[in-house]
Formats: C-alpha cells, structure tokens, sequence
C-alpha cells in the first residue's frame, strides 16, 4: 500500500446561515477553493486523478460534479459526492487516501461544501407514507433513523445525551466559553491566514464572539423547555462554507518536489445508536487508536467537531489530562459547523495545531447523524 500525503489546504470563512455568503451556491464556494488552491500551487487540473466533496444538505445529484466542472477542472476529471452528513468531508479525505494507498490514482483533491442558506426544500411523494406525518409532506431534514422522523432530531440526540451522562450546564457553559477564547486567540495570533481563503463576501470567519460572558449565556432559554440543557449556546449554528485539501502519493510529491504537511496515517469509521449521535466522535477516535494500537497520550494535537458542547464534556471527563491538546484553536461552538465541510475544516485545523505543538501525531475525529463517526490520524511532516 502506497503512503498518502496532505500537500496543501485550503477553507472559505465560515459564515452564519443567512449572512455573508447566503447568496453564493455551495457548488460555488467549493470551486473558488479549488481554483485558489490550485493556483497557489501551481497545479493543472488535469494532473487531478478525482475530486471527491462532501455536501449533507445540497440540491442532490453529482454536485461535486458540479462544483468541478464551474471551478474549470478539465471534464476527463472524476467527480464523487460523498454524503455521510456532518462527516461527508472527513469521509471523503478517508476515500481519497484509500484511492491513493490502493493505486487507484495519485492526486486527489478532497474535502466537502455546504450552504444551508441554500437548504432546499424538500416534498415525499404522495405514496410515501412519511407525507403524512409532516405538514404538506414538507421536509428539510432527512430521515436518520427508522424510529425517528424529526426536523430536529441532532437537537434531541445531543439532550438526549446530556440527560443520560447527567451533564452540568456549567460543565457546557465551561466548554462554549473555551471554545469562543481560543478561536478569538487563533484568529489574534494569526494562526488560522494561511489556510482560510478570504472572499469579497466574507473575510474573516463570522461565528466567533469574542465578548461572549458567562453572564451572556446564563441569559439562555433552554431549547426543550425547563429541565432540559440544550441551547443557542452549547449547539453549535448553523453555517455556509468550504474546505479541500490535496492529497497525493509519495511518488507524485517527489514528482513536484514538494515539501508535505502531513502523512494521513490511519482512517477510520463506527457506526453507534442513530438516536444518541454526539457520542460518535470519541467513539470512532477509540475505535482508531486501539486499531493503531495508540493511545491518547500518544498525541500532540487533537481535534474532535464540536457540533454540541456535550462532546466536549464527554472528552474532558474521559480524558481530562489531554485537554491542552484538544481543539487548541477552538472548535466549531466558535467557528460553526458547515456539515459538508467540517471534517476538512478540522483536519485544517489538526494541521495548524500540530505545528503549533512543534509536530508529531494528530488525531481528528466527527460525530455525523444516524449514529456515525469518521476518524483520521495523521504525522505531522
């Protein structure tokens, strides 16, 4: 199996649902990456082997397909989507290096893009019995699980767990905070300028506060009502953006002699119960590093997608020695989560984190509905 490199990287600003770049197609957003990333690079589009991106809430069909073909990649270029919902990115990463590894091609661009500005709308067919179980047969959200047709059925999932785990709002209050000052110091200390692509919408990412309070937050409601946990805090929001990376074959690096950032190591997947999703990321990081026979100690940077602050709180008592290690840049409570996308958005991130640490290995893991996880391991080169 051949060895598989991240030669470069590349992110939009990650903007609120509705804001900045509510008007731009996500096929769009994808390719300004592209095209940029490619530039910087010097590379043809023809060198490409494939193209594989993650979208969870697009208009359907081959949009990487779409998305390639705007961006002004040759038409012989493959294109795959890859949806597996909040971890379509990351899985699409995991594919492209396995593609790689099995000589199915030496040049890969992977990652994934999202606008939920853009969400569709969506209509059952008349003799699908679910029509009736939602007003007009209307529908935004796909089904997750069999027994559970929700529009906001991650909402229920992550109190849900809350509720089991018997989590404290200061324990999530603890993490939304953390999340806002080290994404605040990021940005600051200009950690994050050479991989975020700054656009004429948009130049800087919009979701970060960094003003927000613990008085702020006591302020509020919880989602589900007196009792419950969830809330506009502690879930991250809702946002538009893009992320890819390039990976390549050790031969082709040394083709255009160029330096990596990382050797992708080791990906995983785990599957758990659809109905209790937040427990993915750390389950499938787990499963990984007892694959590779690691353990978390054995990290210098870790990544896991705060799509809700109980997956913070679920790491910090697991595993509360490492929390110097965990999201130092902050994570998406801060940033936001652009589902598509996020999983190219984190390893990104685990890359600039690893540098920051002076290298060594790093861990990227993402919840995704229905119960899923995909996990990345990485060398910092």
């Amino acid at each position: 199996m051949r060895d598989v490199f991240i030669a470069a990287g590349l992110r939009t600003p990650i903007a609120h649902r509705g804001g900045a770049l509510a008007h731009v197609l996500p096929e769009e957003l994808g390719a300004r990456v592209i095209r940029a990333l490619l530039r910087r690079l010097g590379l043809g589009g023809v060198e490409l082997s494939g193209v594989l991106a993650g979208n969870a809430v697009g208009t359907g069909g081959n949009i990487a397909r779409l998305m390639a073909l705007r961006a002004g990649l040759p038409e012989e270029v493959p294109s795959c989507t890859v949806d597996m919902q909040c971890a379509s990115a990351a899985a699409a990463i995991s594919l492209a290096a396995a593609k790689i590894a099995s000589g199915q091609g030496e040049c890969f661009l992977a990652g994934g893009m999202e606008s939920a500005s853009l969400q569709p709308l969506r209509v059952y067919d008349a003799r699908d019995p679910r029509r009736t179980l939602v007003p007009d047969g209307v529908y935004r959200t796909a089904q997750f699980s069999p027994g559970e047709l929700a529009e906001d059925a991650m909402l229920r999932g992550a109190e849900r767990v809350m509720q089991q785990e018997e989590v404290t709002r200061a324990e999530l209050d603890a993490a939304v905070l953390r999340s806002h000052r080290l994404a605040v110091a990021a940005w600051r200390e200009g950690l994050l300028g050479d991989v975020v692509l700054p656009l004429p919408e948009c130049a800087r990412d919009t979701g970060i506060r960094p003003h927000l309070t613990q008085r702020l937050l006591d302020r509020l409601p919880p989602h589900f009502g007196p009792g419950t946990l969830l809330n506009a805090g502690n879930a991250c929001a809702i946002h538009d953006g893009a992320a890819f990376l390039l990976l390549v074959s050790g031969t082709f690096l040394r083709r255009q002699r160029w330096k990596p950032l990382a050797r992708l190591v080791a990906a995983a997947s785990r599957g758990g119960k659809p109905q209790e999703s937040p427990r993915g990321a750390m389950r499938t990081a787990d499963f990984l590093l007892a694959q590779q026979g690691l353990r978390y100690g054995d990290l210098a940077a870790i990544e896991f997608n705060e799509a809700f602050a109980v997956i913070d709180v679920l790491f910090a008592r697991a595993h509360g020695d490492y929390l110097d290690r965990y999201n130092r840049l902050g994570g998406a409570l801060a940033y936001g989560h652009p589902y598509g996308a996020s999983g190219a958005v984190l390893a990104l991130h685990l890359l600039q984190s690893l540098r920051q640490s002076g290298g060594g290995l790093g861990l990227l893991s993402i919840a995704g509905a229905g119960g899923m996880g995909e996990a990345i391991l990485l060398e910092c080169c």
